[in-house]
């Protein structure tokens, strides 16, 4: 947990709940700290890495309505980048035109993301602060950030000055694999499997010479 997720995520109700629950003094502990905190949360090389190997991640926004909004946002291995200590971008690709994400962020720049390693059952979560960046506006970053090889329209680019993250337990996670995880394991039943069925013909064509 970084020093600022505290003092981000633990409003006066969330501390009623926590004290209802025998959780607010240990808590509060680190509440008190992240606010006494002048430095901003850095991501370190774990939250780099573990943000590059993801292919897709969950993204809450706030509407004018006060409603929050999750989307799934998705894209090859890689997709997501960190340019900096401070901040994650990624190419925006054009969807079902609804648009309701972006538009959310019209009115309120405040975000949370949650990126989720099943396989390992890891979960990162970030609060931050997002802008949208158009091709016309930096050109470089667009294409820093797109992958030719992907097919996919790329519609604008978002960038995520990150606030505070948090490493979730794997508690509840349950287990689940990509097909690119699953083809080493495939690949070598895939072999065993070949080899056998040639031996099997080697034995019925042995067999039928005999005959």
């Amino acid at each position: 947990m970084s020093k600022h997720y505290p003092a981000i995520a633990f409003t006066d109700d969330v501390r009623a709940v926590q004290h209802q629950h025998g959780s607010d003094a240990f808590y509060d502990r680190k509440r008190v700290a992240g606010k006494a905190s002048a430095v901003p949360d850095l991501l370190t090389d774990d939250e780099k890495d573990f943000l590059a190997e993801r292919d897709g991640f969950y993204l809450a926004t706030v509407g004018e309505t006060g409603w929050p909004y999750v989307q799934f946002r998705g894209g090859p291995r890689g997709f997501v980048h960190t340019p900096d200590d401070r901040s994650i971008a990624w190419a925006d690709f054009r969807g079902n035109l609804q648009y309701i994400s972006t538009g959310n962020l019209e009115s309120s720049d405040r975000v949370a993301l949650i990126a989720v390693d099943y396989a390992h059952r890891r979960r990162l979560k970030l609060f931050g602060h997002a802008r949208i960046v158009t091709v016309d506006q930096d050109p470089q970053l667009m294409a820093a950030l797109s992958d030719p090889a992907y097919d996919a329209v790329v519609e604008r680019a978002v960038v995520v000055t990150v606030e505070a993250f948090d490493w979730n337990c794997p508690q509840h996670i349950t287990p689940r694999f990509t097909a690119a995880e699953l083809q080493p394991v495939l690949a070598d039943l895939t072999d065993k499997l070949t080899a056998l069925e040639d031996e099997n013909a080697a034995l019925k064509a042995a067999l039928a010479g005999r005959s």
